[in-house]
């Protein structure tokens, strides 16, 4: 899976809003894929997502 990463461009969600460090990444450069992780630990592990997937995730959190 990590081979799946590599040129990941990664950013800070616009949900994260939390100054003390408890961000979510986000990388959706990926062809097929979308990456999360965690900023205070980005050599970790990240989940991945197809496209369709995290959009309808993204549509069923919004406020």
């Amino acid at each position: 899976m990590a081979d799946d990463l590599v040129g990941a461009r990664w950013r800070k969600s616009t949900r994260s809003g939390d100054n003390n460090g408890n961000c979510v990444e986000v990388a959706d450069n990926l062809p097929g894929l979308v990456a999360v992780r965690d900023s205070k630990d980005p050599g970790g592990p990240a989940l991945t997502f197809s496209p369709t997937a995290w959009t309808n995730f993204i549509r069923a959190t919004r406020p």
